[in-house]
Protein backbone atom coordinates (compact mmCIF):
# COMPACT_ATOMS: atom_id res chain seq x y z
CA UNK A 1 0.00 0.00 0.00
CA UNK A 2 1.41 3.39 -1.01
CA UNK A 3 1.26 5.72 1.97
CA UNK A 4 1.62 9.48 1.99
CA UNK A 5 0.56 11.76 4.78
CA UNK A 6 0.43 15.30 6.09
CA UNK A 7 0.91 16.15 9.77
CA UNK A 8 -0.98 18.82 11.68
CA UNK A 9 -0.14 19.67 15.27
CA UNK A 10 -3.34 21.30 16.51
CA UNK A 11 -7.01 20.51 16.28
CA UNK A 12 -7.76 23.67 14.29
CA UNK A 13 -5.10 22.81 11.72
CA UNK A 14 -6.36 19.23 11.41
CA UNK A 15 -9.98 20.31 10.96
CA UNK A 16 -9.04 22.92 8.37
CA UNK A 17 -7.06 20.38 6.33
CA UNK A 18 -9.85 17.79 6.53
CA UNK A 19 -12.41 20.33 5.33
CA UNK A 20 -10.23 21.79 2.57
CA UNK A 21 -8.44 18.70 1.24
CA UNK A 22 -10.92 15.85 1.97
CA UNK A 23 -8.18 13.27 2.71
CA UNK A 24 -8.70 9.55 2.19
CA UNK A 25 -8.40 8.94 5.93
CA UNK A 26 -7.71 10.83 9.16
CA UNK A 27 -5.57 9.41 11.99
CA UNK A 28 -6.75 11.54 14.88
CA UNK A 29 -4.96 11.82 18.22
CA UNK A 30 -7.31 12.67 21.09
CA UNK A 31 -4.65 14.62 23.01
CA UNK A 32 -4.12 17.61 20.76
CA UNK A 33 -2.72 20.93 22.02
CA UNK A 34 -4.77 24.08 21.78
CA UNK A 35 -8.44 24.83 22.25
CA UNK A 36 -9.79 21.95 20.14
CA UNK A 37 -9.12 18.34 21.16
CA UNK A 38 -9.44 15.23 19.01
CA UNK A 39 -13.04 14.51 19.98
CA UNK A 40 -14.08 18.00 18.95
CA UNK A 41 -12.28 17.60 15.63
CA UNK A 42 -14.07 14.28 15.07
CA UNK A 43 -17.44 15.87 15.79
CA UNK A 44 -16.83 18.74 13.37
CA UNK A 45 -15.61 16.45 10.58
CA UNK A 46 -18.75 14.36 10.93
CA UNK A 47 -20.92 17.45 10.60
CA UNK A 48 -19.56 17.95 7.08
CA UNK A 49 -21.02 16.40 3.95
CA UNK A 50 -17.99 14.32 2.95
CA UNK A 51 -17.46 10.82 4.35
CA UNK A 52 -13.89 10.89 5.63
CA UNK A 53 -12.86 7.72 7.48
CA UNK A 54 -11.47 8.46 10.95
CA UNK A 55 -9.24 6.28 13.13
CA UNK A 56 -8.67 7.59 16.63
CA UNK A 57 -5.12 7.25 17.95
CA UNK A 58 -4.88 7.63 21.71
CA UNK A 59 -2.68 6.94 24.70
CA UNK A 60 -5.86 6.62 26.71
CA UNK A 61 -6.95 3.04 27.32
CA UNK A 62 -10.20 3.86 29.06
CA UNK A 63 -13.42 2.49 27.57
CA UNK A 64 -15.22 5.81 27.98
CA UNK A 65 -12.83 7.57 25.60
CA UNK A 66 -13.17 4.85 22.98
CA UNK A 67 -16.96 4.78 23.25
CA UNK A 68 -17.28 8.57 23.05
CA UNK A 69 -15.05 8.61 19.97
CA UNK A 70 -17.15 5.95 18.25
CA UNK A 71 -20.37 7.70 19.21
CA UNK A 72 -19.07 10.88 17.60
CA UNK A 73 -18.55 9.00 14.34
CA UNK A 74 -15.02 7.56 14.39
CA UNK A 75 -14.70 4.34 12.40
CA UNK A 76 -12.02 2.69 14.51
CA UNK A 77 -9.52 3.35 17.27
CA UNK A 78 -6.05 2.17 18.20
CA UNK A 79 -4.32 2.61 21.56
CA UNK A 80 -0.68 3.65 21.90
CA UNK A 81 1.77 2.02 21.98
CA UNK A 82 1.00 -0.03 18.86
CA UNK A 83 3.04 -1.69 16.14
CA UNK A 84 3.10 -0.45 12.58
CA UNK A 85 1.65 -3.66 11.14
CA UNK A 86 -1.45 -3.39 13.29
CA UNK A 87 -1.94 0.25 12.33
CA UNK A 88 -1.57 -0.51 8.62
CA UNK A 89 -4.02 -3.42 8.92
CA UNK A 90 -6.61 -1.12 10.44
CA UNK A 91 -5.97 1.57 7.81
CA UNK A 92 -6.38 -0.94 4.98
CA UNK A 93 -9.60 -2.31 6.46
CA UNK A 94 -11.17 1.11 6.95
CA UNK A 95 -10.19 2.27 3.45
CA UNK A 96 -11.48 -0.95 1.91
CA UNK A 97 -14.83 -0.58 3.62
CA UNK A 98 -15.06 3.09 2.65
CA UNK A 99 -14.69 2.05 -1.00
CA UNK A 100 -17.08 -0.92 -0.82
CA UNK A 101 -20.40 -0.99 -2.60
CA UNK A 102 -18.88 -0.07 -5.97
CA UNK A 103 -18.24 -2.16 -9.06
CA UNK A 104 -20.33 -5.29 -9.56
CA UNK A 105 -23.08 -4.16 -7.20
CA UNK A 106 -23.29 -0.69 -8.69
CA UNK A 107 -27.07 -0.79 -9.33
CA UNK A 108 -28.12 -2.85 -6.35
CA UNK A 109 -30.62 -1.45 -3.87
CA UNK A 110 -32.11 -2.98 -0.77
CA UNK A 111 -35.64 -2.04 0.27
CA UNK A 112 -37.30 -2.92 3.56
CA UNK A 113 -40.55 -1.12 4.26
CA UNK A 114 -39.75 2.63 4.30
CA UNK A 115 -36.00 1.93 4.33
CA UNK A 116 -34.03 2.09 1.06
CA UNK A 117 -30.30 1.35 0.81
CA UNK A 118 -28.42 2.43 -2.32
CA UNK A 119 -25.25 0.33 -2.37
CA UNK A 120 -23.63 2.21 -5.23
CA UNK A 121 -24.20 5.66 -3.84
CA UNK A 122 -23.77 4.46 -0.25
CA UNK A 123 -26.94 6.31 0.67
CA UNK A 124 -29.77 5.39 3.00
CA UNK A 125 -33.24 6.90 2.92
CA UNK A 126 -36.15 6.49 5.30
CA UNK A 127 -39.49 7.40 3.76
CA UNK A 128 -37.56 9.31 1.12
CA UNK A 129 -35.47 11.35 3.54
CA UNK A 130 -31.69 11.02 3.19
CA UNK A 131 -30.02 9.78 6.39
CA UNK A 132 -26.37 10.61 7.07
CA UNK A 133 -24.38 7.50 8.06
CA UNK A 134 -20.68 6.98 8.65
CA UNK A 135 -18.95 4.33 6.49
CA UNK A 136 -18.96 1.79 9.32
CA UNK A 137 -22.63 2.43 10.13
CA UNK A 138 -23.48 1.90 6.47
CA UNK A 139 -21.51 -1.34 6.19
CA UNK A 140 -22.98 -2.73 9.41
CA UNK A 141 -26.50 -1.94 8.20
CA UNK A 142 -25.85 -3.63 4.85
CA UNK A 143 -24.58 -6.85 6.46
CA UNK A 144 -27.69 -7.08 8.64
CA UNK A 145 -30.22 -5.97 5.99
CA UNK A 146 -28.89 -8.44 3.41
CA UNK A 147 -29.41 -11.27 5.89
CA UNK A 148 -32.80 -10.42 7.36
CA UNK A 149 -33.78 -12.72 10.20
CA UNK A 150 -30.27 -14.12 10.64
CA UNK A 151 -28.72 -13.62 14.07
CA UNK A 152 -25.14 -12.32 14.09
CA UNK A 153 -22.87 -12.54 17.11
CA UNK A 154 -20.84 -9.48 17.95
CA UNK A 155 -17.55 -11.17 17.08
CA UNK A 156 -18.92 -12.19 13.68
CA UNK A 157 -20.03 -8.63 12.97
CA UNK A 158 -16.63 -7.31 14.02
CA UNK A 159 -14.91 -9.61 11.54
CA UNK A 160 -17.34 -8.99 8.67
CA UNK A 161 -17.72 -5.24 9.02
CA UNK A 162 -14.28 -4.26 10.25
CA UNK A 163 -12.65 -6.66 7.80
CA UNK A 164 -10.08 -8.35 10.03
CA UNK A 165 -9.71 -10.05 13.41
CA UNK A 166 -10.58 -7.00 15.43
CA UNK A 167 -8.39 -6.41 18.46
CA UNK A 168 -10.82 -4.16 20.31
CA UNK A 169 -13.84 -5.18 22.34
CA UNK A 170 -17.36 -6.01 21.20
CA UNK A 171 -18.78 -2.77 22.59
CA UNK A 172 -17.78 -1.27 19.26
CA UNK A 173 -20.72 -3.11 17.68
CA UNK A 174 -23.10 -2.02 20.44
CA UNK A 175 -22.17 1.64 19.95
CA UNK A 176 -22.72 1.48 16.19
CA UNK A 177 -26.07 -0.31 16.60
CA UNK A 178 -27.22 2.37 19.04
CA UNK A 179 -26.25 5.09 16.58
CA UNK A 180 -28.06 3.34 13.72
CA UNK A 181 -31.20 2.98 15.80
CA UNK A 182 -31.07 6.66 16.65
CA UNK A 183 -30.95 7.53 12.96
CA UNK A 184 -33.28 4.92 11.45
CA UNK A 185 -35.84 3.89 14.05
CA UNK A 186 -38.94 5.95 14.84
CA UNK A 187 -38.54 4.86 18.48
CA UNK A 188 -34.93 3.78 19.16
CA UNK A 189 -35.89 2.37 22.56
CA UNK A 190 -38.36 0.00 20.90
CA UNK A 191 -36.70 -0.81 17.56
CA UNK A 192 -38.62 -2.48 14.74
CA UNK A 193 -35.69 -3.23 12.44
CA UNK A 194 -32.40 -3.57 14.33
CA UNK A 195 -33.24 -6.12 17.00
CA UNK A 196 -31.20 -7.39 19.94
CA UNK A 197 -31.00 -11.14 20.49
CA UNK A 198 -30.05 -11.29 24.15
CA UNK A 199 -26.92 -13.25 24.92
CA UNK A 200 -25.99 -13.55 21.24
CA UNK A 201 -25.99 -10.34 19.22
CA UNK A 202 -28.22 -8.64 16.67
CA UNK A 203 -30.46 -9.27 13.67
CA UNK A 204 -32.46 -7.29 11.14
CA UNK A 205 -36.17 -8.02 11.47
CA UNK A 206 -37.50 -10.53 8.94
CA UNK A 207 -40.61 -9.73 6.91
CA UNK A 208 -42.38 -6.42 6.46
CA UNK A 209 -42.49 -4.50 9.72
Amino acid sequence: MDVGFDLDNTGREALSRAQDDAPDLVLLDLMLPGEMDGLQVCREIRRGEAYIPIIIVSAKDEDVDKVVGLELGADDYITKPFNTRELLARVRAVLRLADSGRGARRHERLRVGPLEIDLAGREVRVEGDLISLTPKEFDLLVVLARNRGRVFGRETLLQQVWGYDYLGDSRTVDVHIQRLRGKLEADPRHPRYLLTVHGIGYKFAAGEV
